[in-house]
């Protein structure tokens, strides 16, 4: 029979996998090895015995080895980021706010340290910022019960795995940006949740200021998720003799920095502020970098001597550690949200010892206030 243009199958993958030749498959299937070729070439589409009889042989269901292309649904979504016109995507999607996001899976984004699996590819665009996307599924539950976050505390896909590992049914999303960009994020109904660490001097508060100017009077509440040392990471032993920020200047070290927007620049600036160093004065100053790890990296290569990070960043990667402030790391949820089911779930788990264990082990944490409502907006 020939193969109907709509329908799929993966016999090859299954087949390769377990290690069968198609001759092999055909001998316990008792079919010819031309039929098993047909079938993976798509040139033939076997009858409902034999399908069974090739599911049986291989040991999985019927749905695994053949499905039809025209049952994935396909959904218009707003696309995260601009991207090229014409460019077909790889996409993870989520439901934010009564609508579809898509996020596109380019460069970094579509990887952490392995590369992360698309919920769907895009087919056309509709608009300026909107998309077309073909699911790779039909498991729209998922989709419905993912929490995306934007931020930049390594920690969040600690909480989030752990999260996980409690509630099956939830997915996290863990979207890297800076604190800035996060509440930008959330702002614009990319995300549920925006982890932030911005220090406000004149008033001496921690975030709320940041997001009432930013939100503009839509409300939200911020919830502690802990209290981080931040300050310069150094190479192992302090070869440099490194004690303060002047330090820098007079033994003539290279920074790393990071981005505007982040916690990190916005403290190393407030404190050469405060010592009254000219920001050119430091070696480095605009030797961008966009992560935590990206700046304990540049210093574990030798590339840079001091970049500003966080302590646990600081022991993950055994770096030497100069503490400068104690910034208060604070998630932001607009109202609207922390009544949907997922949202709730995420949020429960605060008071787990499963998330408390990991924060904890990591080092460089005060987590006696996770999880209390600091402020509302």
């Amino acid at each position: 029979m020939k193969q109907d243009s709509d329908l799929r199958n993966n016999l090859k993958s299954i087949r390769t996998r377990l290690g069968m030749s198609q001759q092999d498959l055909a001998n316990i299937a008792s079919v010819t090895r031309q039929t098993i070729s047909g079938v993976e070439s798509g040139l033939y589409a076997p009858s409902v015995a034999i399908t069974l009889r090739l599911a049986k042989a291989l040991g999985c269901q019927v749905e695994d080895l053949f499905w039809l292309e025209r049952d994935l649904p396909e959904i218009e979504a707003v696309l995260a980021k601009p991207v090229p016109n014409g460019q077909q995507l790889r996409v993870s999607m989520a439901r934010v706010g009564g609508q579809w996001i898509a996020y596109p899976l380019i460069g970094k984004d579509a990887f952490r340290q392995d590369m992360i699996p698309a919920d769907g590819e895009s087919t056309s665009l509709t608009g300026t910022n909107k998309v077309r996307v073909r699911l790779l599924d039909d498991n729209l539950e998922t989709l419905h019960n993912t929490v995306v976050i934007a931020g930049c505390a390594p920690v969040i896909s600690l909480w989030a795995r752990a999260t996980e590992r409690w509630h099956p049914q939830l997915r996290v999303q863990y979207n890297f940006a800076n604190s800035m960009a996060a509440l930008h994020s959330l702002c614009r109904g990319e995300a549920h949740i925006a982890g932030m660490h911005l220090y406000d001097p004149e008033t001496g508060e921690y975030n709320t200021p940041f997001v009432r100017d930013v939100l503009a009077g839509r409300e939200a509440v911020l919830i502690t998720l802990g209290v981080w040392e931040e300050g310069l990471l150094l190479k192992s032993g302090n070869p440099m003799g490194i004690r303060t920020v002047t330090d820098l200047v007079a033994g003539g070290a290279t920074i790393v920095n990071r981005e505007i927007g982040s916690g990190s620049r916005m403290l190393l600036e407030q404190t050469l502020q405060k010592e009254q160093i000219p920001f050119d004065a430091v070696q480095g100053f605009d030797n961008i970098l966009k992560s935590h790890q990206d700046v304990a990296q540049a210093v574990v290569r030798g590339v840079a001597d001091a970049g500003m990070s966080t302590a646990s960043v600081a022991t993950a990667f055994g770096l030497g550690f100069i503490p400068l402030h104690r910034s208060r790391y604070d998630l932001v949820i607009l109202k609207e949200y922390l009544e949907e089911a997922p949202v709730q779930q995420l949020l429960s788990t605060l008071g787990h010892r499963m998330v408390h264990s990991q924060f904890e082990i990591l080092g460089g944490y005060d987590i006696s206030k996770i999880g209390e409502v600091v402020a509302t907006v």
